[in-house]
Formats: C-alpha cells, structure tokens, sequence
C-alpha cells in the first residue's frame, strides 16, 4: 500500500456526531483517492444516530472510497425495523431508544429510505493487503470464510483473549477500551467515545492512530 492508497478506519460512533466531525476534520483523508471504512455501531446511546447517518450517506455520495460494515447495532435496528416484538424489546435494551427519538419530529418517527439502504448495505467483513476487518472478532479456529454473522458482530471474550493467528491482523471495534487495543494479532478501534472517552481513526500503513475527545 503507497501513500497514494492510505486507509482511515474508525471505530465505533454511536450517535457521537459532534466527535465524528472533530475527528475527519482532524485527519488528513483525501475523497479522491484514500479508502475511509467505517467498523459499525453508528446508532444508539448517543444523541444523533441519525446525524450521523445523514453524515455517512453524505460521504458515501462523495467518495466510492468510503465503505462501512454492519454493526451488532445496525442489525438490531435492521431487525426491529423488519421485526416482531422480541426484536423491538432487544433493540430498546441496547439502546434504541435514543436512535428512535434522533428520528422523532412532531411526534412521529420516520426512518428515510436512504438510511434503510445505507443499512442494508452494510458489509460485515472486509479484507485489506495486511488486514481483515470486522465489526466485533472472529471466533478462533475457524476459518474467515466460515465465520457466523452472529460471531462478527458480537464475539467478546472468545477473541479478545485469544492469540489464535488468523492469517492477518484483525482490526475491529465492539468492545470499548481506553486506548486501542494493539496485540500481534488484533488492533482494537473502539474508545469508548458514547462513554465520555474518545473516538479513534487507525491510519494505514504505518498505524497511526487519530482521536478526538469527548
């Protein structure tokens, strides 16, 4: 990868608008030729999931360099949308309900369709020359091909305590931590930024890491 194919990949959002700015006024990224991935969780328990959104579809109708992957978040939303009332009950636990008053005008909630295409379009892994990229983690021992949609976007404890070698350095997000995680096989994106923390960009190559305060 030359400088010419730099990569930005950011972690987890949730509703953090304001930060999300901060941060891509911050960073040095060029729409015209650098690669911007998102790894999910742009909703719930913050105050603007749907800004954010706004903000991300924004993006992507600038530049195809622009990618993001399906958060355990999105999915809830995804499946709420679609959903019966086991799916309502679990996205309002996780937070939705700060997603669905970000949408709320004059009483009534309405989810535009270019966010519901934004969503559906979501990818949930990604592979770079060096790096696989994934919301949550794989699970260790199986191959990429085969991981679970349920393990990429919500595997904890089984990944983030594993030395297993995936063949590459798995960037995720997911489960939040004060700094980024960096170990030899994974690179953790996810500050905490919804908690009062940070929210994190990784730069590559050279692993440089951006972050603007909450």
């Amino acid at each position: 990868m030359t400088d010419a194919q730099r990569c930005f990949i950011v972690g987890d959002i949730h509703g953090c608008l304001d930060m999300l700015k901060d941060l891509m006024a911050k960073i040095d990224w060029r729409p015209d030729r650098d690669r911007l991935i998102f790894l999910g969780d742009y909703i719930d328990r913050g105050e603007d999931s749907k800004g954010v959104i706004d903000f991300l579809v924004d993006l992507m109708n600038t530049s195809p360099y622009v990618q993001g992957l399906m958060g355990n978040h999105e999915s809830l939303f995804l499946n709420y949308l679609e959903g019966d009332e086991e799916d309502e009950e679990l996205f309002i636990i996780n937070g939705g309900a700060t997603t669905l008053n970000s949408y709320r005008r004059n009483r009534h909630t309405h989810i535009p369709q270019d966010h519901i295409s934004f969503l559906k379009s979501l990818k949930i892994t990604l592979e770079l020359h060096n790096y696989y990229v994934v919301h949550a983690g794989f699970k260790p021992g199986v191959e990429i091909d085969e991981q679970s949609l349920e393990d990429c976007l919500w595997i904890r404890e089984p990944f983030i305590f594993s030395n297993y070698d995936f063949g590459k350095i798995v960037i995720f997000g997911h489960t939040p931590f004060p700094f980024p995680l960096v170990m030899d096989n994974k690179i953790g994106l996810d500050t905490g930024a919804v908690f009062g923390n940070s929210l994190t960009c990784m730069e590559i190559p050279g692993r440089k890491f951006h972050s603007v305060e909450a």
